[in-house]
């Protein structure tokens, strides 16, 4: 018989939240009891706002630090990557994310982004009738080799929905640990990642020792005619490295979801190049997307509740 989960925090726990009640109306449905204590993104907090939970963005809004002091021991982070909140303002609270909650709507994006680049799309479609009628030479998925920087819930689920294609998966990660799936190759080198991999995919944390992975030498390592996919951060690349490799070295497409700044200012190069499919930061986005986000967070406030441990828990050294 499992052992019956014995609920610890039996008085009201109170959330401060960024976010409008309106969208988190899962929360009353799923853990009555619950009270939610909306605060604004700036400016100073109602005198009476408090709370032990602070369910919050993945950046500081304005007033963190203000919503911090208010009581609270736990952040939830409605978000995965978490590098752009201010470590040592949470100093040594709880901190968690929705780590795995975009997994789904990223893969499609970037099974989309495989298939764009060998079938020619958009260039394929036509507006007129071509010189020669079925004559237009396609590339094949199949047999090509797709290399994950990063095997994490992304990671996997990319390797997940590539594989009936029937691909060749290689992974790099930070540790030594066995691959997670399946048939999926831990590399022991970001050298041999790189140099074997047709499709190079980009989906690890954004951290001091991730910046810039991808730049002028690491990019001199690609197999001419490579695809670069980036939906992780675009802290990753060197973005002035990655022009002279699409101009002049081996990349022959750059698909980003992610760049370094967001948005580039007007007139940026990487909204012209052709050899660049840019999406606005995007690619976790599909219909009930917010829902999967806030399902980690009903879940760790479950876990909460009973002193169980926590998912999605940052290492604030790490910083993921």
């Amino acid at each position: 018989m499992a052992a019956r989960r014995v609920r610890k925090h039996a008085n009201t726990l109170r959330i401060l939240t960024h976010f409008p009640e309106a969208q988190l109306g899962a929360i009353a449905e799923r853990l009555p009891g619950i009270e939610l204590v909306p605060i604004p993104l700036e400016g100073e907090l109602p005198s009476e706002a408090s709370g032990e939970i602070l369910l919050t963005y993945p950046w500081d809004t304005g007033n963190l630090a203000q919503a911090l002091e208010r009581g609270v021991r736990w952040v939830h982070a409605v978000g995965t990557g978490v590098d752009r909140l201010p470590f040592p303002l949470i100093a040594d609270r709880i901190l968690t994310c929705s780590r795995g909650g975009s997994s789904i709507p990223i893969a499609e994006w970037v099974l989309a982004m495989l298939l764009a680049f060998e079938k020619h799309l958009p260039e394929a479609w036509i507006d007129a009738a071509p010189e020669q009628w079925s004559a237009l030479e396609l590339g094949r998925l199949h047999g090509k080799t797709v290399g994950l920087v990063g095997i994490g819930s992304i990671g996997v689920a990319v390797a997940e929905r590539a594989q009936p294609f029937g691909v060749s998966l290689i992974a790099a990660r930070r540790s030594d640990a066995p691959s997670p799936l399946e048939g999926v190759e831990c590399v022991t080198s970001l050298r041999e990642l790189f140099g074997r991999a047709d499709h190079l995919i980009l989906a690890a944390p954004a951290t001091p020792e991730t910046r810039h992975l991808v730049d002028e030498e690491s990019l001199a390592w690609m197999k001419p005619g490579a695809h670069l996919i980036n939906v992780a951060r675009g802290s990753l690349i060197d973005h002035d490295a990655l022009r002279i490799a699409l101009d002049d070295g081996p990349v022959a497409r750059a698909s980003l979801d992610v760049v370094d700044p967001e948005p580039p200012p007007a007139g940026h190069w990487l909204y012209e190049h052709p050899r660049v499919f840019l999406s606005p930061h995007v690619a976790w986005n599909m219909p009930g997307a917010f829902d999967l986000l806030l399902e980690i967070f009903l879940d760790n406030m479950e876990r909460y509740q009973l002193d169980e441990p926590l998912t999605g828990r940052v290492d604030k050294e790490l910083r993921y």
